[in-house]
């Protein structure tokens, strides 16, 4: 594995080796000794996954302390562009954004700390999101920021959106937490 500091303090891009031959593929998506030495501390104690059709664009989400947690997502099945916004106050990166590719073939994995919300847009038919997240759901705690207030580079403005996702708080009104 290889694991590289984002943009963001304390985010991480895991590019795991990928084996491929004729039977398909391989991949490790978690190894404690080899995040320990990269400075990422993570215990898993539950894991999602999510389904989306292309032009799906779910998130930006994140849950509020006490519940905050950190997470690893990764794309499975079919690729996408992930998003991060870092919501921490004292952060040089507080109220930027960065994107990533995430896809099937390239197995690359995020490690999301506590303090950024996540979100992405599904770029193929039928994506498949892995979430592993070191704090369990929180339905009091979980919540987000409206997509269209932080500038996203996305790809295509057709985007299909749940009514929650769209009816979250702006950026710009958020009191973060964090």
């Amino acid at each position: 594995m290889i694991i590289n500091e984002l943009g963001f303090k304390g985010c991480f891009e895991i590019i795991p080796k990928v084996f491929k031959d004729n039977r398909g593929c391989f991949v490790k998506t978690f190894h404690e000794h080899i995040f320990l030495d990269s400075g990422i501390d993570f215990i898993a104690k539950e894991e999602f996954y999510s389904t989306s059709k292309k032009n799906v664009f779910r998130g930006l989400h994140f849950q509020l302390p006490p519940a905050a947690h950190n997470k690893l997502v990764y794309c499975a099945k079919g690729q996408v562009l992930d998003f991060l916004v870092d919501l921490r106050k004292k952060s040089s990166s507080y109220g930027k954004s960065l994107s990533i590719d995430l896809s099937e073939d390239n197995g690359r994995i995020l490690y999301i700390p506590v303090g950024i919300a996540h979100g992405f847009l599904s770029l193929s038919d039928d994506s498949l999101m892995v979430y592993k997240t070191d704090h369990v759901y929180s339905p009091e705690a979980d919540t987000g920021i409206l997509w269209s207030t932080c500038n996203l580079a996305l790809p295509s403005q057709d985007l299909i959106i749940s009514d929650r996702d769209q009816k979250l708080e702006s950026l710009s009104d958020f009191k973060s937490p964090f």
